[in-house]
């Protein structure tokens, strides 16, 4: 599977967004599968409820248009009205016929270092992993990577590749922990990771703190980096070969050591 690793700005102008994102995919070559940040429809700060919209209003609709017309898969960042007058932070996964393959609504809500997410968005409440490309896919977003145990339940669920969306937060060392805790879901699980950021942003956000820090990655299931996007906005196409994960797995069958017996 050809991945992409479409590591772009986001503004507060959720057309403008859409058409980002289409020039994008356009360039993606000749991806199957082409992975956007968190938030791609508008970013963090401003009005998120303003811009929610179904899974199947426009935005979400115009993107899948373009995922059938490149015959490339997508997994991008969206909002939902979730009915409370918050919203879902949704990840939404479209095959190469722009079909919606799946969705997931973001479980752990980044409320620390500061923020709260919980107070404009409502948390999901199921694990996702999604058929996409011919493999199965688990769908991560952003915070929900500090939590192993989420990983492990889609690897459970059979996800062969891990796919994290991200709008992460600045701050001191949130790139160091990006990084590491990317490659550790990739080492813990012996799975492929593939991880779009945002590019940090280039003007402040109506309310709140700039977000994204770029540093998009691909980690082969020994944690080995096979592409890191630095801080700039890139897109980036690599192989993600499922067949390494069966050769890992013969010599460091962590996972078939596990001992629920004591530890659940």
């Amino acid at each position: 599977m050809r991945v992409a690793l479409c590591q772009i700005t986001v503004g507060d102008d959720p057309k403008e967004n859409l058409e980002r994102a289409r020039e994008v995919l356009a360039s993606a070559g000749d991806a199957d599968l082409a992975v956007f940040p968190e938030a791609t429809q508008v970013r963090f700060g401003g009005d998120l409820a303003a811009a929610a919209e179904p899974l199947d209003g426009p935005w979400v609709t115009a993107l899948a248009e373009a995922a059938r017309e490149h015959g490339t898969a997508v997994i991008a960042g969206v909002f939902e009205p979730a009915g409370d007058g918050r919203v879902h932070n949704t990840a939404v996964a479209i095959d190469a016929s722009g079909a919606l393959a799946g969705s997931y609504r973001k479980i752990h809500l980044f409320d620390a270092f500061g923020d709260l997410e919980s107070e404009k968005v409502a948390p999901g409440d199921t694990p996702v992993v999604v058929e996409l490309c011919g493999s199965r896919v688990g769908l991560i977003t952003c915070y929900d990577v500090r939590f192993p145990e989420l990983a492990r339940a889609l690897v459970d669920r059979g996800a062969e590749l891990l796919v994290v969306i991200a709008a992460w937060a600045q701050g001191p060392f949130k790139e160091e922990h990006w990084v590491t805790l990317v490659r550790a879901r990739a080492i813990e699980n012996t799975v492929w990771v593939a991880a779009a950021g945002k590019a940090p942003d280039r003007t402040p956000p109506p309310a709140g703190r700039p977000g994204g820090v770029g540093r998009s990655l691909l980690v082969d299931p020994m944690g080995a980096v096979q592409a890191d996007l630095g801080p700039f906005p890139a897109v980036r196409v690599a192989e993600v070969d499922l067949g390494v994960t069966e050769r890992v797995r013969k010599i460091l069958p962590a996972l078939s050591h596990r001992r629920p017996d004591l530890l659940g």
